[in-house]
């Protein structure tokens, strides 16, 4: 199985991406939120964002995934170093393909104050947290093509990622 692994911040369109690929891919595929597979509180010392609960649990569900019959499997989340992104690379057996999602920083503010609309904190901590990120991941150095998520639909921006895994693919064949 390939791996697909959509990397960007807070609010650019993560899940927005991969919900439109998935209901563009025709092969047996799978959908990995990596914000939903390392959900556990407390987080580890010294871990705060669990990544080390995140590698173990995204190796074991595309493990599973793919002797379900998965061809694809279509991660989201934030992989904030090449260091990560190869033991992420790793845990999935190798077949991958990053894509650096972006858009804008006022296109990002937006969805951010829509999703977090009656949540005032939860707002305040993810425009931090983003602004934190992009400029974490522009200097993180991942490899990849970069998508913009911002002016077109989710579905335009789908067909281009996929664009990105056919040559991934092809490239690791």
């Amino acid at each position: 199985m390939h791996a697909l692994f959509l990397n960007g911040t807070v609010g650019v369109g993560k899940t927005s991406v991969a919900d439109a690929i998935s209901e563009r891919e025709a092969r047996p595929h799978a959908v990995v939120d990596l914000d939903e597979i390392r959900r556990f509180r407390p987080a580890a010392a010294g871990d705060p964002f669990n990544l080390e609960l995140q590698l173990a649990n995204v190796a074991a569900l595309v493990a599973n995934f793919g002797v379900a019959g998965a061809q694809l499997g279509v991660v989201a989340g934030v992989i904030e170093s090449r260091e990560d992104a190869e033991r992420f690379r790793r845990a999935v057996g190798g077949q991958a393909t990053f894509v650096r999602l972006t858009a804008d920083a006022a296109v990002i503010e937006e969805r951010l104050r829509a999703r977090h609309a009656n949540d005032p904190d939860g707002l305040a901590w993810h425009l931090a947290r983003a602004a934190e990120l992009t400029a974490i991941l522009d200097s993180a150095g991942i490899e990849g093509d970069v998508v913009d998520t911002g002016a077109d639909d989710m579905e335009v921006v789908a067909a281009r990622v996929l664009r990105s895994v056919a040559a991934g693919e092809a490239a690791q064949a």
